[in-house]
């Protein structure tokens, strides 16, 4: 057996540790999903079902079999009857496992993962109450609903390890996928990666997680910058050391913002909306913002 290899004792531990996390997470999620479930519009529409929606006037582009004979008798005017939208939209999610969205500040704020993981969790709990089907790309077998399909969709968002290959997994077209990380890769990377996902075709929001101190860069002094730990390349690089970090505030916050805006210029060029989350702000707002752009609704 090679040394590599690590014995059950410390198989189970880090089995246990990984998983501690998730309930406490899932049940951020369900109480932040709670509170923004009382503050916005359902996702009641026209479209195939059963369930009856509302009576309209015919149109020339309706089809004869779309009017409602019984209900136009009663009148001068025809009327086609609408059926409430049923047909079980199916929602993707896929969170970013790379190092730096383990990162944090402070110990008081979520590090960036963690955010992430509880704003798509409570996304899958306001989306599977209203009958929609759920996965985590390139993780879960099959897109479920109800409460097992988000048990299972909570577990693989608190404990995937998010890899960038799961974006090219096999997904049904027209389906909508929600992208959560914090985007600091080159802007080229991301193009290539968002550029395949559109060409297949499906819909897609982007959620920019943002440490408060990325944005801010608030050190003073002489500091060392170090890759996150677990990088693989970690222990190949050199720290990097800013002399007077003070001095490089601006230059820094240009670049920062320079890139923010590089990203959202793809999105934006692909027609999908991007919604930025800083991690000492509620998850209330970005779930909000997050649940209206997956409804359609642009102004967010």
């Amino acid at each position: 057996m090679s040394s590599a290899v690590q014995n059950p004792t410390e198989l189970r531990r880090a089995s246990e540790k990984l998983a501690a996390s998730y309930p406490v997470l899932l049940a951020e999620a369900e109480r932040v999903a709670a509170v923004v479930a009382q503050g916005v519009h359902g996702r009641r529409r026209a479209g195939q079902g059963e369930t009856f929606w509302q009576y309209r006037n015919y149109h020339s582009s309706d089809s004869a079999s779309a009017i409602d004979w019984r209900r136009s008798a009663r009148g001068d005017q025809i009327y086609v009857r609408e059926n409430e939208w049923e047909a079980a939209n199916t929602v993707f999610f896929w969170r970013d496992g790379n190092p730096g969205m383990n990162w944090r500040s402070s110990n008081e704020l979520p590090s960036k993962q963690d955010r992430a993981s509880v704003i798509c969790m409570a996304l899958a709990s306001l989306l599977m109450r209203g009958g929609e089907r759920c996965a985590v790309i390139g993780e879960t077998e099959r897109p479920r609903a109800g409460r097992l399909g988000l048990e299972r969709v909570a577990k693989r968002l608190a404990q995937s390890e998010g890899p960038a290959e799961n974006l090219n997994a096999s997904i049904p077209s027209h389906a909508q996928i929600v992208i959560s990380s914090d985007f600091l890769e080159s802007p080229d990377i991301w193009k290539a990666r968002l550029t395949r996902l559109a060409s297949r075709p499906v819909k897609a929001v982007l959620v920019r997680l943002v440490d408060p101190a990325e944005k801010q860069f608030p050190y003073k002094g002489r500091v060392e910058m170090q890759w996150p730990q677990n990088a693989k390349e970690a222990s190949k690089q050199t720290p990097f050391i800013v002399g007077r970090a003070e001095r490089a505030q601006a230059e820094y916050q240009q670049k920062f913002e320079a890139h923010g805006h590089a990203v959202a210029d793809i999105a934006k060029r692909l027609g999908w909306p991007m919604i930025t989350h800083y991690t000492n702000s509620s998850p209330n707002l970005a779930l909000t913002a997050l649940y209206m752009a997956i409804g359609g609704e642009t102004d967010i």
